[in-house]
């Protein structure tokens, strides 16, 4: 599948860093959504277009507002 635009791509790149900030695997995070493990995997790769309401459900599901999914990703702290 074909990688889409820049707001997919952001949405990938933040679900994969909210996944791996709660410690799931891809595989454990999608069920835990209740999503198939392909389905998360494109998400994260940005080759899916959610609809809104869909971006809305799974923001509800992850406990954060829907625009921070689309936000841009906030580079790491150093800790010195």
């Amino acid at each position: 599948m074909q990688k889409r635009g820049p707001l997919n791509q952001r949405l990938g790149t933040n679900l994969r860093a909210i996944r791996l900030e709660r410690g799931f695997t891809q595989e454990a995070w999608a069920e835990h959504l209740g999503y198939d493990r392909t389905y998360v995997a494109s998400l994260e790769r940005g080759e899916r277009n959610m609809s809104l309401d869909s971006l809305t459900a799974l923001a509800k599901k992850l406990g954060i507002e829907p625009l921070s999914l689309l936000a841009d990703p906030v580079a790491p702290q150093s800790s010195n």
